[in-house]
């Protein structure tokens, strides 16, 4: 049981800590331990729905109030009306603790004899929360005051977008039906127990939201109530409110009890079939925390009827919560993490399937924009981990229907590249790498824009694209030879050997004594991207060089919660990732840590260490999930001490890439 707040913390963590459940569609729940809604992406019930639709802020916040004796009242949770000073926020009176069981959030609260606790639970595949309230002990029956508070918008749509004023409130059995007049599904609230909705409609204005603030977005806004929903609570006994946008049939199809137990056999099989976690409670978190990334692309209709029309189910991975949507790159580097090593093969399958149906001139999607039917393609990576993903899924499962399936397509994308593709990615003939680099567009996975600046372009020969490169014609060669296509087999390990003899000739810096991180023009930048040459499959450094290499990134680079993004001697260096949206992204990836890069460390560094205990690199990792988004793992972390989690609250690669190698550390 992982604890994310106990009494005798620091106040100030319950505004910082955050809890997050999903529902297997990318719609989600999530707030901060206190109850402020701090981020403009915090809310009950964030629904995905069909494009043009996409994720919908359905359902944005509770007051709730405890009445004891008839008169004395405590706060559970933050008043939105009460407009939050820069310093303070008010939030519970009485809460003792906040654990996770089972990966779900369960709040503890106690007063004068009472016992309370509320937990958040979503059904998987479906846009509904349950947000169960169980009187514990008490020395006699208790009153429970709920306001909620909403805002129908876009998952990115603004605060200040003006706040409905035709709200209609329809009655129904043991519960309410609010739509607001425009075309938003209607949100049903079913109450459980004996719930009465006292209506007294009012519109908080100047709501703010402190983290948004804080990172330069507009961060004020209006909410409206409807107003109060008071339920009496006996000792031993169960009430709340089903938060969703299914038919009233599908939300009245489980009770508060049924829906728990669902949910909590759901998981403890994603437990039992993933063999790394081994009754481990660390390894048993990462694996509940992968689940929340794999997800059913509902909102894309196309994506459900191709792959039903072939006997398939369409899977795809967000890439990070609050606002990511699936990105191709993230999704082939946290496959192998989030699927094969949680003993989810045939997800992995159908993830791989579903991206290859997407393949255009040679490329995969970059990612797909919230809300819209069709991905966008400016990426020089994200096809190259295709191959790395595939070759991995083949370990793990050899499944040799779906590589004969993919085959076609993996030699098309070579060809592709050979010949010149969008975005002027393409394969120099003169030395065999893969060079790449549009006016305008930041191809690899360094990849921050503010406007038309592109922060790092990096355009020429990326070191850890032509490492990718490389170990994608190594894996389509030793699969076409095992299929027996012997002519493109051998055209594969020409293009190899080729790009390899090239590769060791011009990327090595030897003032540096590491790798250039660019070349065509050579780029001296001690920057992550080099470990990539050393951590894949196959190596395309020579042997001779790995040591040195490791040595440097780790005395230059490496911190308890990943790799620096540049190293600290460089004049673009930066300390934090904070400020305005141009000062984050100026320091995104020019010194910022990244939590994924811990995984290729690893792998690069087990290889000079061969048999020596890595888990040290993972120790800090831990104690991160009992402090920022309870259960998971952040995207990113300030570049020096101490290493605040920054970005994404929950990043899938970050999840993954731990999760991996925590797994690997039992079994080598």
């Amino acid at each position: 049981m992982i604890s994310g707040w106990r009494r005798g913390d620091p106040e100030e963590a319950l505004l910082r800590r955050e809890w997050l459940v999903t529902n297997g569609l990318g719609g989600y729940a999530s707030g901060t331990i206190g109850g402020a809604c701090t981020r403009r992406f915090h809310g009950f019930l964030i629904a995905a729905m069909p494009a043009p639709l996409g994720r919908v802020m359905m359902f944005n916040h509770l007051e709730e109030h405890l009445v004891i004796n008839g008169e004395t009242t405590y706060r559970l949770s933050a008043d939105e009306h009460n407009t939050p000073s820069p310093i303070r926020y008010p939030t519970s009176d009485i809460l003792e603790q906040l654990v996770l069981e089972n990966g779900l959030p369960v709040w503890h609260y106690a007063r004068d004899g009472v016992h309370i606790e509320k937990r958040v639970v979503m059904p998987h595949l479906q846009n509904t929360t349950y947000i169960i309230y169980r009187l514990v002990t008490a020395p006699h029956a208790v009153t429970l005051e709920l306001r909620p508070s909403l805002h129908f918008r876009p998952h990115e749509g603004l605060l200040t977008e003006e706040v409905s004023q035709k709200w209609t409130i329809t009655p129904h059995e043991n519960g309410v039906e609010i739509s607001d007049g425009r075309p938003y599904p209607p949100l049903r609230l079913q109450f459980l127990g004996r719930g009465e909705l006292h209506r007294e409609q009012i519109v908080h204005n100047g709501v703010i939201y402190r983290i948004e603030r804080a990172r330069g977005y507009e961060f004020e806004g209006g909410l409206w109530s409807p107003g109060v929903i008071r339920f009496t609570i006996e000792p031993g006994h169960e009430v709340g409110l089903i938060a969703s946008v299914e038919p009233w049939d599908a939300i009245r199809a489980m009770d508060a009890g049924d829906a728990c137990v669902a949910e909590h056999a759901r998981r403890g099989k994603l437990k039992t079939i993933a063999k790394s976690a081994n009754g481990d409670e660390f390894r048993s978190q990462l694996v509940l925390a992968a689940d929340q990334f794999l997800i059913s692309p509902r909102t894309r209709a196309a994506d459900e009827a191709r792959a039903h029309a072939t006997g398939d189910d369409p899977r795809t991975v967000i890439a990070g919560y609050h606002w990511f949507t699936d990105w191709g790159r993230d999704t082939m580097i946290s496959l192998e993490g989030l699927t094969l090593v949680t003993g989810r093969h045939r997800e992995a399958g159908n993830i791989l399937r579903t991206f290859a149906s997407y393949i255009r001139d040679g490329l995969i999607p970059n990612m797909f924009p919230e809300g819209e039917h069709e991905g966008l393609y400016h990426t020089a990576d994200a096809t190259m981990w295709f191959f790395h993903a595939v070759a991995r899924y083949i370990r793990y499962t050899n499944d040799r229907d779906t590589l004969r399936q993919l085959l076609p397509k993996m030699v098309e994308i070579i060809d592709h590249h050979i010949r010149g593709t969008r975005f002027n990615i393409h394969v120099d003939p003169e030395d065999g790498l893969l060079s790449q680099g549009a006016e305008g567009y930041q191809l690899t996975w360094m990849d921050a824009k503010v406007g038309d600046w592109v922060v790092t372009p990096r355009r020429g020969k990326a070191v850890e694209i032509n490492a990718l490169y490389y170990n994608a014609l190594c894996i389509l060669e030793g699969f076409l030879r095992e299929e027996g296509d012997e002519a493109n087999a051998a055209r594969m390990q020409q293009y190899a050997a080729k790009a390899r003899a090239s590769f060791n000739q011009r990327f090595w810096n030897e003032e540096g004594q590491y790798l250039y991180d660019v070349v065509d023009p050579n780029d001296p930048a001690c920057r992550p991207n080099q470990i990539f040459a050393i951590s894949l499959d196959h190596p395309v450094l020579n042997e001779s060089r790995w040591k040195r290499v490791i040595g440097v990134v780790e005395e230059r680079l490496l911190t308890p919660y990943g790799l620096r993004s540049l190293s600290r001697d460089h004049p673009d260096y930066k300390k934090a990732y904070d400020g305005d949206l141009r000062a984050r992204d100026a320091a995104y990836h020019q010194g910022t840590v990244w939590g994924w890069l811990i995984g290729p460390f690893i792998d690069a560094w087990r290889k000079v260490h061969p048999g020596e205990d890595a888990s040290r690199f993972l120790a800090a990792f831990p104690k991160h999930m009992e402090e920022a988004c309870i259960g998971t793992i952040a995207e990113i972390f300030d570049a020096e001490p101490p290493y605040h989690p920054r970005g994404c609250a929950a990043q899938a690669w970050s999840v993954a890439e731990v999760l991996r190698c925590a797994g690997e550390s039992v079994t080598r």
